[in-house]
């Protein structure tokens, strides 16, 4: 007991919804990561909570090192508000998501929050890029070709044709981080071939969401990238309707269009594999 004893007096506190009364969102992030989380937080409207929540991850991005992320995904989840309501849970890592498997995460993710909606952030590209009505994608990545390859297929998995996929060839986080913004846009221009119905920038860790709705406006096609379509599928999945100016198209795409997609391509809590 401590030496001095203080009696308060009843209070009849008043309570509100609180800052985030309209939603709140988890967010599963690389232990590296510089540059999801901050775009999150650029895109969240007002009363939306984002809520992150890192965890272990080598530099060095290989099939293998994405592979041995799949333990820890788990126990990063459930750290985000463990005591409090979360309304959907997001695993961040583009490759991982491929490598590992959309519906392996997200039964992870949704025996560590139960009540929250599990998605990925690959899952948000295949629905923001079904909603916008794209068949035909041209894709600019960051990654190695044995990497590459798997992007290739997981999206023709969805009924996607590739007419087009380029890699940069870098190995770390730390590169990707760095790519300058202008560099991307012009990168991913280049990539874009006359037949694609959408250009797509794979990996949150590229700043591609700085210059996404200006290549969209150049390109006169919808520009489709890692966290703008993540950010999209969540808020969307939380029941949020809000447009969010200034990140392409997408972003003006309300719950109705989302629920059209996931009809489309399938939920992520069906049993199953990955839909086609």
């Amino acid at each position: 007991m401590p030496a001095t004893e203080i009696r308060s007096r009843p209070v009849d506190v008043a309570f509100d919804r609180g800052r985030h009364w309209k939603g709140k969102l988890g967010f599963v992030v690389l232990a590296m990561e510089q540059t999801v989380e901050d775009d999150v937080f650029r895109m969240a409207p007002d009363g939306v909570g984002v809520h992150v929540s890192r965890m272990p991850m080598s530099n060095v991005a290989t099939l293998e090192s994405l592979a041995s992320m799949a333990p820890d995904i788990g126990a990063s989840a459930a750290l985000l508000l463990p005591d409090d309501r979360l309304d959907v849970v997001c695993y961040t890592c583009n490759s991982g998501a491929m490598v590992i498997g959309e519906k392996a995460v997200a039964r992870t993710l949704a025996a560590a929050r139960p009540g929250a909606r599990p998605t990925t952030v690959m899952t948000g590209v295949v629905r923001g890029l079904a909603a916008l009505g794209a068949r035909r994608i041209a894709v600019a990545t960051p990654y190695i070709d044995e990497v590459n390859g798997t992007v290739f297929d997981f999206l023709a998995g969805y009924g996607f044709e590739i007419v087009a996929l380029q890699g940069m060839n870098l190995r770390t986080n730390m590169e990707i981080d760095t790519v300058d913004p202008a560099f991307i846009k012009h990168y991913a221009r280049s990539v874009d071939q006359p037949e694609a119905d959408a250009v797509f920038v794979c990996c949150g860790a590229l700043r591609a969401l700085d210059i996404a709705q200006a290549l969209e406006d150049e390109l006169g096609k919808p520009v489709v990238v890692s966290n703008q379509a993540m950010m999209w599928d969540c808020l969307r999945l939380a029941g949020i309707d809000d447009a969010v100016a200034g990140f392409g198209q997408l972003m003006h795409l309300g719950c109705d269009a989302h629920r059209a997609a996931v009809a489309r391509l399938g939920d992520l809590q069906d049993e199953g594999d990955t839909a086609a």
